[in-house]
């Protein structure tokens, strides 16, 4: 899925989002996996303070931590690489 559509489909229904995609939509904004402990997988970005952990609930991933991804992406003024 293209990585607007991503962003799109998480702003209007994080309760949808599925696993993969969250993960896709963080590598798109410059997430790297940094390491996986158990369902936790946590993310690292060089210009966010904090890390991003996402979990994998039966392929489906937690509203909370799509609406954290997006908190994160407006409070470190992040954009989607290849973007200004």
């Amino acid at each position: 899925m293209k990585r607007q559509k991503l962003l799109a489909r998480a702003l209007n229904a994080p309760q949808n989002m599925r696993f993969s995609e969250l993960c896709s939509l963080a590598e798109a904004f410059g997430y790297k996996l940094d390491r996986v402990k158990g369902s936790h997988h946590i993310f690292e970005h060089e210009r966010a303070s904090r890390p991003l952990n996402i979990q994998n609930v039966k392929g489906k991933a937690k509203p909370c931590q799509v609406r954290q991804l997006l908190r994160d992406v407006e409070e470190f003024r992040l954009s989607l690489e290849g973007q200004s």
